[in-house]
């Protein structure tokens, strides 16, 4: 079996010579990058995270920016990134770090943890790559090189077996370059030991790991047991006036979408009668089926198009220009829904 010290030994040398050195994080990382990074990355593909990254880092340089900064504007520029109380809790710790920590982020793992919506990998990732904490990561693509290299079975998710994992990641920790080695395992789990095609040929590890070794590359991490994805539906009435504006509806702060725009939820006929509008056009508009992490949604949209221009009373509702709607904080298929009205419409 590979000795834990190598393991450091040989991954902060391959991490030196092949592992990621350019990623917009990286550059000048300051405790409010690496924590802003790490958050976003949380089940979203770096791919997709730059860009993303990089607008907010434009729009909040710093965590004070953050924090004075309205919800309603955090969460706009969070919108397509998914999992939308990452952006709640993110806002929610900024402020918490300014009140309480006089805008310095905690130094230690353990107290970084306190904080809202930073778990016990983020506040490690954070403690060892700005303040050289000897601290254990243990994020999916860890959990995946450690299965395989040392041959661990079972789902990684379940209580056993994450356990195991920890106490294995703590015991790999190196005594000194703690940052580069923490990178090492983020960047091998992503770039060589991937879930789909892993590029073993191209590993530190080829000679030493028990999957490779043992031919299970492919059934190690070992999947979650299989479970029946249950389907939800959802009626959404989108209602356009008479001067091209949507009517959008803010969601309750916590649940799905919360703190979000959508439109109105429900049976046509109830809210219009509810907000006192007559559609004399009305279309139903085809289904959009979006997956969730626990379930999938059935949304079932109708089209009301309005010949009047009423005032919503100030509140949950807000018009906006329909070329504009899809630009606000709306989650990803409303986004598409939006696009789809604006199509028909012409």
């Amino acid at each position: 079996m590979l000795e834990e010290q190598r393991f450091a030994e040989i991954l902060i040398r391959w991490q030196q010579r092949a592992g990621r050195h350019d990623l917009p994080w990286q550059q000048a990382r300051t405790p409010y990058r690496v924590w802003l990074s790490e958050i976003m990355l949380q089940q979203t593909q770096v791919s997709t995270v730059i860009p993303y990254f990089e607008r907010f880092i434009e729009r909040f340089p710093d965590v004070e920016a953050l924090a004075a900064a309205s919800a309603d504007e955090v969460l706009a520029h969070w919108a397509g990134l998914g999992y939308y109380a990452r952006a709640r809790n993110l806002h929610r710790c900024a402020q918490q770090i300014v009140t309480v920590h006089g805008g310095a982020f905690p130094k230690t793992a353990a107290t970084l943890a306190e904080l809202p919506g930073i778990g016990r990998s983020t506040a490690a990732a954070i403690a060892a790559f700005c303040f050289g904490e000897k601290s254990a990561i243990l994020d999916g693509n860890v959990k995946r090189v450690l299965c395989r290299v040392f041959g661990i079975s079972g789902f990684p998710g379940s209580t056993v077996v994450e356990r195991k994992l920890w106490s294995l990641a703590e015991a790999l920790l190196p005594e000194t370059g703690i940052g580069t080695y923490t990178q090492g395992l983020m960047d091998l789990g992503a770039t060589v030991c991937t879930r789909g095609k892993p590029d073993c040929d191209h590993c530190p590890f080829t000679a030493a790991c028990v999957a490779r070794r043992e031919g299970r590359q492919r059934s190690l991490p070992e999947a979650r047991p299989k479970r029946i994805i249950p389907e939800r539906r959802a009626s959404f009435v989108l209602i356009v006036d008479a001067h091209q504006r949507l009517l959008l509806q803010r969601r309750p702060p916590s649940g799905i979408w919360g703190g979000l725009l959508v439109p109105p939820e429900g049976e046509a006929n109830a809210l219009l009668e509810q907000l006192q509008l007559r559609a004399p056009l009305r279309q139903k508009l085809p289904h959009l089926l979006h997956t969730f992490t626990h379930f999938r949604l059935e949304l079932q949209p109708t089209l009301c198009r309005i010949d009047e221009t009423p005032e919503i009373p100030p509140g949950e509702f807000v018009w906006i220009a329909l070329e504009h709607a899809s630009d606000a904080g709306v989650p990803t298929p409303i986004r598409k829904l939006i696009r789809r009205v604006a199509s028909v419409l012409g």
